[in-house]
């Protein structure tokens, strides 16, 4: 009897398990809790991966497929399962290093074949794993090797300037400039950082590269030709970048394919009769710039979508495979609904083969498909929001067209550029090496003029007669949290007519007294107060799902069982299981700028706390306050800051070689 009650309650304590709330290392303490900790909150998007190379929103990091020459269909984003004797010999090292046995998945997947071995031999590999920060994996070194290794240790250096490396990459540089990476080193207690870098390179972790400058009022190295080109060349200055071979192999196959489109003539789909008479209204210079080239970059506020949507539908009457891509499922529904006005016809769900999302065309589950190698079957892509491009889903794109398709990049300059690294539509827009075709479609309303004036720098008032944008000013974070409160449950549904589930809170970051996390606890507790039995959700809760990386989509939850959290995300179920969800789903009534871009809501509150002051930029303000389709309210907390932002504060630079690629194989580029 005491025996079947023992099982009795071993039963009923795995039950309670199943549908308790998920653990968070809560047996773990000190330092092994706070590495867990790091590690999660990155994976999450909760924090940034380091601070060396932050900006005011750093992306999290991005885990997308390499660029091949002859890309294949993508299945599945879902990493590789890693044998379960690997995940055991790893776990025993990082126990024997005083580190979490829980980071055993990630170490073993990054690290490959012989994970424990690699481990053992060298310990600064565990700052492969996202989260993971130097000090750390010095202190996982020093209980592995003790007296034997020092900030001096070749595999240290090796490490960290990888680790640098990817921090740059996190917040948007495809490589570093070698005078930045040494004084990084340095501030990381690298002795001899030239070395550190030579080691690095000397084993293939990161490459170096040597790109000519131009120097103001010299002729072109083009321009000359035998041995003065040479010897030109030879007296340019350089300037030195190292990187990692994942971007920077993204980056030339990005180059090789765009210089394919635009060097290539398109495809003679349709008459030039045929073209010329669809170019009518406002699209017509697109239209006809399209015609004559392969790449095209158009540019515009949100009203400016109908250009492309006039374009699809025109190629479409002639004939052509055409495809077009937007960064989320909410875009894409917009322009579906743009694409049936265009082709007046009642709105109808589009067949994903048509319009899709950039990564549901990547990875194959939407889109035209691709033929025997490899290749898009269209004649026309049209990428919407191309300012989201990052260099890797770029360079997927150009090598996945197939000779004499069209390729058409539109989108807003003004908005926050990819969270991956690179920035492909500036720099494309900065080398000139094709048709550019800006919009001079307006956004309507106050909310666009108010958004339009921010694009140049300018915090204009606007005449709001039917309260589309309302200023609510806060004294302090705690004000902020109960006003915004305030605004989506009673004041936005009572005076403005548009109910909770579709007003967006929009904030700068997850953390601080009003950040996304403090303002989705205080909606959840007005909105749908419930025990949170499944890792904090309930039934009806508002998310935000994380599938990859770097991508996030919204939804509600509808149920959590043994099998995981049940969601309905853009009305498709999605079922996490329970040991992701900590890392995949968070609350969504409240949301990131980089969380937000690409959708569009009836209602945005955009939250700016005391706190937030000095995170704000006027990508990420026009970005926030973009979003919103008939009303914003700004709960305003930071004073001066919001105009000294919107005048003085651009988006901050990144390191990139694409431009430099481009001229090479561009005649037109300079």
């Amino acid at each position: 009897m005491a025996a079947q009650r023992e099982l009795r309650e071993r039963i009923e304590r795995r039950k309670a398990e199943k549908k308790g709330a998920v653990e968070s290392g809560t047996k773990l303490s000190g330092a092994a809790a706070d590495l867990l900790a790091a590690v999660r909150a990155v994976e999450s998007g909760e924090k940034p991966g380091g601070s060396v190379f932050s900006e005011a929103e750093p992306a999290p990091r991005r885990v997308a497929p390499e660029p091949v020459r002859r890309p294949q269909p993508m299945t599945s984003s879902a990493a590789a399962p890693v044998p379960t004797e690997a995940v055991d010999a790893v776990r025993a090292v990082l126990l024997e290093g005083g580190a979490p046995e829980a980071l055993a998945q990630q170490v073993a997947a990054a690290l490959g074949e012989g994970a424990d071995g690699q481990l053992r031999e060298d310990p600064w590999q565990l700052l492969r794993v996202a989260g993971v920060r130097p000090e750390q994996a010095d202190g996982f070194a020093r209980a592995l090797l003790g007296a034997e290794c020092g900030p001096g240790d070749e595999r240290r250096g090796r490490a960290v300037t990888v680790w640098l490396l990817e921090q740059a990459a996190l917040v948007g540089h495809t490589a570093l400039e070698s005078p930045t990476l040494s004084t990084a080193l340095a501030q990381r207690a690298v002795p001899d950082p030239d070395a550190a870098v030579q080691s690095a390179v000397a084993e293939g972790d990161a490459l170096v590269f040597q790109d000519a400058l131009d120097e103001p009022g010299a002729p072109a190295a083009s321009g000359q030709s035998g041995d003065d080109a040479e010897e030109g060349e030879q007296g340019r200055p350089v300037r030195v970048l190292i990187g990692l071979e994942r971007y920077a192999l993204a980056e030339e196959s990005l180059a090789d394919g765009l210089a394919r489109v635009v060097n290539s003539p398109p495809k003679e789909d349709g008459s030039a009769g045929d073209w010329e008479s669809a170019a009518t209204g406002s699209a017509a210079e697109l239209i006809r710039a399209v015609a004559g080239h392969g790449l095209v970059l158009h540019t515009g506020g949100e009203a400016s979508r109908a250009e492309p949507a006039a374009l699809v539908a025109a190629a479409r009457a002639m004939g052509l495979r055409v495809c077009a891509a937007t960064h989320s499922v909410d875009g894409r529904q917009r322009f579906a609904a743009l694409l049936a006005r265009a082709e007046q016809r009642e709105p109808a769900a589009e067949p994903q083969e048509t319009v899709a999302t950039v990564a549901g065309l990547l990875s194959g589950a939407e889109g035209p498909g691709r033929d025997s190698d490899g290749l898009l079957r269209t004649d026309l892509l049209v990428v919407l929001d191309a300012p989201q491009l990052d260099v890797e889903s770029a360079a997927m794109l150009a090598e996945s067209l197939p000779d004499g398709a069209r390729l058409v990049l539109s989108g807003d300059p003004g908005v926050l550029w990819s969270v991956g690294p690179g920035r492909v539509f500036a720099d494309l827009l900065a080398a000139r090496v094709c048709p550019q075709v800006a919009s001079r479609t307006p956004d309507p309303g106050p909310i666009g003029e108010l958004v339009s004036g921010i694009g140049v720098g300018e915090l204009n008032q606007v005449e709001a007669p039917g309260k589309e944008v309302v200023i609510v000013p806060v004294r302090d974070a705690g004000e902020a949290v109960h006003r915004t409160v305030q605004l989506v449950a009673d004041s936005v549904p009572r005076a403005i007519g548009i109910p909770a589930e579709q007003t967006q809170v929009i904030t700068p970051g997850h953390g601080g007294a009003a950040g996304s996390r403090v303002l989705n606890t205080a909606l959840k507790e007005r909105l749908n107060p419930g025990p949170g039995r499944f890792g904090g959700f309930d039934p009806g809760d508002r998310i935000a799902y994380t599938p990859v990386p770097g991508r996030t989509v919204s939804g509600h939850v509808v149920k959590a069982d043994a099998e995981g959290l049940h969601l309905e995300c853009a009305g498709a179920p999605v079922v996490v299981p329970k040991e992701r969800v900590e890392q995949a789903v968070r609350h969504g009534w409240a949301l990131t700028g980089h969380q937000a871009v690409g959708r569009r809501w009836p209602a945005v509150i955009v939250v700016l706390p005391g706190d937030a002051a000095q995170t704000l930029t006027r990508p990420w303000i026009y970005t926030a306050f973009g979003r919103a389709e008939r009303h914003l309210s700004v709960v305003h907390g930071v004073e001066q800051a919001l105009p000294h932002a919107v005048a003085d504060i651009p988006a901050k630079p990144r390191t990139t070689r694409l431009p430099t690629l481009l001229k090479a194989q561009v005649p037109m580029a300079g």
